[in-house]
């Protein structure tokens, strides 16, 4: 069965956004405990940190109480953000708009130009659900 589908880099970083969210926007956390409290590998927690951190939705906090810490509340930031962080542009299909990828039937293509309507509606939808809006102990 086919589905559009986030990668796990993707899925590990809302499950550490997540987390974060959990300490608190002032509480920072270090890769270590961040690992031991979601079971996923040190390694790939820092890696997707660094990430994170690059494009300003966390922050790092340096020092013996250093980590890492929500650059904002978690209402503030889009699941959208995140999405597009780890995975690039929202694009269901390779002929949507701005994208670079070809297709051997674009010229007859029945519907050529219009999957822009999807993939707008779907960035939309990412972007109207917040980090805070999926953390469990909240609905």
């Amino acid at each position: 069965q086919s589905m559009i589908k986030l990668g796990k880099l993707t899925d590990y970083a809302i499950v550490l956004m997540g987390q974060l969210s959990k300490e608190g926007v002032g509480t920072s956390s270090s890769a270590h405990y961040l690992s031991e409290k979601t079971g996923l590998p040190e390694p790939t927690v820092a890696k997707i940190l660094k990430k994170l951190a690059n494009k300003n939705l966390i922050s790092s906090v340096r020092g013996a109480a250093g980590g890492y810490k929500l650059s904002r509340e978690a209402e503030q930031i889009s699941i959208a953000e995140i999405v597009t962080l780890l995975e690039g542009p929202i694009a269901v299909v390779t002929c949507v708009k701005g994208n670079t990828g070809s297709c051997a039937a674009k010229g007859i293509c029945p519907v050529r130009g219009n999957w822009d309507h999807l993939n707008s509606a779907i960035t939309s939808a990412l972007e109207e659900v917040s980090l805070a809006s999926i953390m469990s102990d909240r609905r």
